[in-house]
């Protein structure tokens, strides 16, 4: 029999067929698939007519159909839904990947054919898109190692293949950590609980085959226990086994693990000729640079560590006046926030969640979007791979466009976080694809025939990565390898964070906040106080993410540290840091930056990014308002649906008109002087 992962999918919108997929499927299927590309590559680089952009760059675009289809499914569950098989299955192909990457990267002849047809680019009467795919490619191909021979290649290969493994590795440990920690409660320690999290604790509990509500390492869960828990005992074994993922010595501790990945990238920066690895990374992002990088970050940590000092100081009082005669710690900060926006705001988060329902916020999102751009969604009835999984069709007046799938809550098998990934990406050449979206969450579950509710900044989150999802369902480019959220680091958070802004949307709240009991639509003095309340505690929100951003970007700057939480340290003593603040991500568990190369030397392209959306959502409130249509078909047209067919500056620019200053960003943080 066929292996269902290397069959032609004849399934409604060519879906993975999850309910005919096991994981005894995923060896075979990946060393079949691995052999095929494999023999694709080495025709196109043996072919003996004459390299041309049809016979070289586009056949290399179309080649690997079958690995990208068994690859799609595997990384799909492997993060959303892992077991031990899979897990194993991680460690056992990420080295094959690794080789399977430098072995396609290596190859001499192919590598010839790219440069031939790079040195003849000029005559080649290429389309700007064919041309931007060549550049990548040849740029590609020169930032692998195809340059390099003899030692300087084996070496580099080498490398490649130990930072697949430990990112695995670093992956792997960082889930075990969060699924093994519970602290369960006795009755009298939901006290002073609201309800939603008591039930959100039940349901963890439930989840967990315990009797008896606990509080497990997921976002959801424990950070509004942090902010509503009176026992200050609890907050603090809840914040220390919080901040200490990847760090409790034995086989899950990380810290060994960052310091090698990071020895290994700046050996792999200096085989290319680089100063170090920030400087190798960041040359193709629109950064360019670290010292950019700096800085903006510097001129935003010091409005944000004064705002952030002026808030403790405030709160320090409060604690004071409870009788607590103890430093103001980090165990603290949430809990008395918390007391400090219901005095400051009468705005109480056990009142506002019953108004942001899980299914209304979905709805919210994609009405936005509907107005925004004309997208339809209808639901489909199709298997996935878990049954909290969910599925729509995507159309615009009558025409296919995408299949969206949401996995929103949280449980022990998938990574924490949140993100957004494509199983199949648009493409026109060598054939058409549409895509296929995931938005992955971990929203607390709720229990069985009550309504998930989400905090504020869980519909945010939501929010995020629908923004994400429609950069890929709107893309309309030729080539897979520009398509969607193929574009640099620092501005792939523009659409997702951009999104964020129609959530605080006077119209969007009134019509889809409504109560889970009720019914009835949030009360506009409650609206009032939410919207009132957006720039609160931006002060601590901003330093813990600017000390992870400016960590990250000193590590991988000059030579890799011997002992990275040493380093972490210094830099952060460096900063001023306040005591009562932690990074958002310590080294130990910092995925962003060690599970892979994605965001290293990168953590900063949020704020990045901030400074156009912020910008960005201001061009629509100067034209007419958050829904004005030529603003949206200018926002679709140069940016949502170009992915990286373009530079990203270039993009913005024909967007907006100009580059923006950092001026938005502090005003929209509420840090402007």
């Amino acid at each position: 029999m066929t292996n269902p992962l290397l069959a032609t999918w004849e399934t409604p919108f060519g879906l993975a067929p999850f309910d005919a997929i096991s994981d005894e499927d995923f060896a075979p299927a990946l060393e079949e698939a691995l052999a095929a590309h494999l023999a694709e590559i080495e025709a196109i680089a043996g072919a003996a007519a004459p390299a041309s952009f049809a016979n070289t760059i586009e056949a290399m675009e179309g080649a690997g159909r079958a690995l990208d289809q068994v690859l799609s499914v595997f990384f799909t569950v492997a993060g959303s839904d892992s077991n031990e098989a899979r897990q194993a299955l991680q460690r056992e192909f990420s080295p094959k990947l690794a080789a399977h990457s430098s072995a396609i990267y290596a190859n001499a002849a192919l590598f010839a054919r790219v440069r031939d047809l790079w040195e003849r680019r000029d005559a080649l009467d290429l389309s700007p898109e064919e041309a931007r795919v060549l550049m990548l490619t040849h740029r590609g191909f020169v930032r692998a190692g195809a340059a390099l021979s003899g030692a300087e290649a084996a070496r580099m290969k080498e490398v490649k293949s130990r930072l697949a493994v430990l990112g695995t590795q670093f992956t792997q440990n960082l889930l075990k950590d969060e699924a093994a920690w519970v602290l369960p409660l006795a009755e009298g320690d939901l006290e002073g609980l609201p309800e939603f999290v008591v039930d959100a604790a039940r349901a963890a509990g439930a989840a967990l085959g315990r009797s008896g509500p606990v509080v497990t390492l997921s976002r959801s869960l424990i950070v509004p226990f942090l902010q509503f828990s009176p026992r200050r005992d609890l907050r603090e074994a809840a914040w220390r086994a919080w901040t200490a993922r990847g760090e409790n010595g034995g086989e899950t501790d990380n810290r060994a693990i960052a310091a090698e990945i990071l020895r290994l990238r700046e050996e792999r920066a200096a085989l290319l000729g680089y100063a170090d690895f920030a400087a190798f990374k960041l040359e193709t992002e629109m950064a360019g640079s670290p010292d950019r990088v700096r800085d903006l970050l510097r001129q935003v940590w010091e409005p944000a560590r004064d705002a952030a000092l002026r808030d403790q100081a405030q709160m320090e009082e409060m604690l004071r006046a409870e009788g607590l005669n103890d430093a103001f710690r980090p165990w603290d900060w949430r809990y008395y926030a918390e007391k400090r926006r219901q005095a400051l705001h009468d705005l109480d988060e056990a009142e506002l969640k019953p108004y942001l329902q899980l299914d209304r916020m979905i709805e919210a999102a994609f009405a936005c979007s509907t107005r925004l751009f004309g997208l339809e969604f209808r639901p489909l009835d199709v298997p996935l791979y878990h049954p909290d999984c969910r599925a729509w069709e995507v159309t615009r007046q009558g025409r296919h466009v995408a299949v969206f799938i949401g996995d929103y809550f949280a449980r022990a098998s998938k990574r924490s976080g949140a993100w957004c990934s494509a199983m199949q990406v648009q493409a026109k050449r060598p054939e058409t694809r549409a895509p296929v979206v995931l938005n992955i969450c971990n929203f607390a579950k709720p229990p069985s025939g009550k309504p998930a509710l989400l905090s504020y900044d869980d519909a945010r989150t939501l929010f995020h990565e629908f923004g994400h999802a429609l950069h890929q369902m709107l893309s309309d480019v030729e080539f897979a390898s520009i398509s969607g959220t193929s574009v640099a680091r620092d501005f792939v958070e523009l659409p997702s964070q951009l999104y964020e802004h129609w959530l605080e949307v006077p119209e969007v709240l009134e019509t889809y906040a409504t109560h889970a009991a009720t019914g009835a639509p949030m009360p506009r003095a409650l609206l009032d106080k939410v919207l009132a309340a957006a720039s609160f505690d931006m002060g601590f929100q901003t330093v813990e993410y600017i000390g992870s951003a400016l960590v990250d970007l000193e590590f991988h700057s000059g030579p890799a540290p011997a002992d990275p939480m040493a380093r972490q340290a210094e830099i952060l003593a460096g900063l001023g840091m306040p005591e009562a603040i932690a990074m958002r991500h310590a080294t130990p568990h910092f995925a962003h930056v060690f599970a892979g190369d994605g965001y290293s030397a990168g953590y900063y392209s949020y704020m990045w990014s901030e400074v156009m959306d912020a910008d960005a959502f201001a061009a629509f409130q100067e034209a007419g308002g958050a829904f004005d249509p030529e603003m949206a078909a200018r926002l679709e047209e140069f940016i949502l649906s170009k992915g990286g067919s373009e530079e990203a500056e270039a993009l913005y620019t024909r967007f907006r008109g100009r580059m923006p200053g950092v001026e938005a960003l502090l005003k929209g943080r509420g840090l402007a002087a």
